[in-house]
């Protein structure tokens, strides 16, 4: 087998999800035919994908050393530097594999995303519009120009766009029963309706509140959901029947389709989707008038959990984090990373350093809900007398976010990134802060310190794309306005 068929077969390797193999033998290639500037590319690639960055583009580097005129290498290199913050030099490398290739694609997109997520919106609209010209029925390209069009507020545009989504292998429907037709708007009084979720937990916590609308409309509407996602999706109103999706045939309906796709009906049809009609208990606090929590406030949720998983937490916090001293605490909880693997997690996340100066302070009890390996900060950064951790089986016996779902509602306020407790914190009513990037996710908008979708919830922006102090100082000043308890 000569070097070619060597990359190749450890190519598909990759592409099959072994990584570590494949990138064992581009190394091997590399060993035999340094001078091979393909190799070097294939290695670049299999770093990106295990987030080394930094030897993607030491990667790339050697492969231009080869064959400077290499469009993919500076493609790729470009995308290296673009997820280390880069933003110039990223540009220089797109434009450099454009000059290369006038219509390279993926060079268009990337460069539309650089210049989207360092803010520059207007720059990477013009971009993925190029593309688009280039090729027009590539579902990618609508997907990201739907996106755009929902962050700057077109709303017509953002979902005529959007719905392409579905056409890019990367979704997938629950296996159907015949006779179940796609909704398009049609008449729902007494009909069946299969609902389920297309994407992760938390748009799915963000989008269920649509099961009381269809409810409204007269369907009688089957919740579909992942099995550890039952406990909490029990709570909300306005399904008929709640099943677990289990790989198997779905249960028949007239109609069916997922959440984001009602609301992406419900808007077309003219329909106020923020007017609050699947909030339960009345009005929520208003946390710019009066700062202070009193237990006699109503507050507003669609999503909750059952009263004695919340008095187990209660009692947990009442020892670990006890609010009845002389000087009593505000209790913040926290979460600061969320899916590493997601594609803007570096302008989303951070490290759990840029809090330092909240865990600094002695009037705050900080418990931390983050889980996964950045859970691991509190240890390697010293902290383990400042942040109170939650126990190592939390949210893993009763079903997903239900101990959390019982937690957020015995502190003052949630204090996160942009990640899915966010959308438990809104959907269970309780005061959330959340810390957005300099371009956030669509559903934030560009503007202004509240959402439509949460009463409960306030909008901490960053100013300056990648610095995140001014939005800790926001919080800070937050927490200086609340009474404990």
């Amino acid at each position: 087998m000569d070097h070619r068929q060597r990359l190749d077969a450890a190519w598909r390797r990759h592409q099959s999800g072994d990584r570590a193999t494949a990138e064992a033998e581009y190394r091997e290639v590399i060993r035999l035919a340094p001078g091979r500037a393909d190799a070097h590319v294939f290695l670049g690639i299999a770093q990106f994908d295990k987030r080394d960055f930094a030897g993607s583009v030491a990667s790339y580097d050697r492969a231009l050393q080869i064959d400077p005129d290499q469009a993919i290498a500076w493609n790729n290199r470009g995308n290296s530097l673009r997820m280390l913050g880069q933003v110039d030099d990223a540009e220089t490398c797109f434009a450099r594999a454009l000059q290369l290739r006038p219509q390279y694609l993926s060079a268009l997109k990337n460069r539309g995303t650089l210049w989207i997520w360092a803010g520059e919106i207007e720059r990477g609209l013009e971009s993925y519009q190029r593309a688009l010209e280039l090729a027009p029925e590539d579902p990618e390209v609508h997907r990201n120009l739907g996106v755009i069009y929902l962050l700057l507020g077109k709303s017509e545009d953002g979902w005529r766009h959007y719905r392409w989504r579905w056409h890019s292998g990367e979704l997938k429907r629950p296996t159907l029963p015949g006779g179940c037709s796609h909704w398009s708007g049609e008449d729902l009084r007494d009909q069946s309706f299969l609902l389920y979720p297309e994407q992760g937990l938390g748009d799915a916590m963000h989008f269920v509140r649509v099961t009381k609308r269809l409810c409204d409309m007269g369907a009688q509407v089957c919740l579909h959901v992942e099995p550890k996602w039952l406990p909490l999706f029990s709570s909300v109103d306005g399904y008929a029947s709640l099943s677990a999706d289990r790989g198997q045939m779905a249960p028949a309906c007239r109609y069916h389709a997922s959440m984001i796709e009602v609301v992406d009906r419900l808007i077309a049809r003219g329909h106020d989707i923020h007017d609050g009609a699947e909030f339960r208990d009345g009005l929520a606090f208003d946390d710019d008038a009066d700062s202070t929590r009193r237990a006699s406030t109503p507050r507003q949720a669609y999503l909750g959990v059952a009263p004695p998983l919340v008095e187990y937490w209660k009692k947990w916090l009442d020892k670990v984090a006890p609010q009845n001293a002389p000087t009593p605490k505000r209790r913040i909880a926290i979460t600061w990373q969320g899916n590493r693997d997601h594609h803007a997690d570096i302008y989303r996340s951070i490290d759990l350093s840029c809090l330092a100066p909240l865990l600094a302070r002695d009037d705050v009890h900080v418990i931390s809900l983050q889980r996964g390996d950045a859970a691991e900060q509190v240890v390697r950064g010293g902290w383990e007398n400042r942040v109170i951790r939650v126990p190592d089986d939390f949210d893993s016996s009763d079903g997903a976010f239900t101990d959390s779902a019982a937690l957020v509602q015995h502190v003052d306020a949630v204090l996160s990134t942009d990640t899915s407790i966010v959308h438990l914190a809104g959907s269970v009513g309780v005061r959330t802060w959340v810390m957005l990037g300099r371009v956030p996710d669509w559903r934030w908008g560009l503007e202004g310190d509240r959402t439509p979708w949460y009463p409960s919830m306030r909008l901490l922006r960053q100013k300056t794309l990648g610095s995140w102090d001014d939005v800790v100082a926001s919080a800070l000043r937050k927490i200086d306005h609340l009474t404990p308890g």
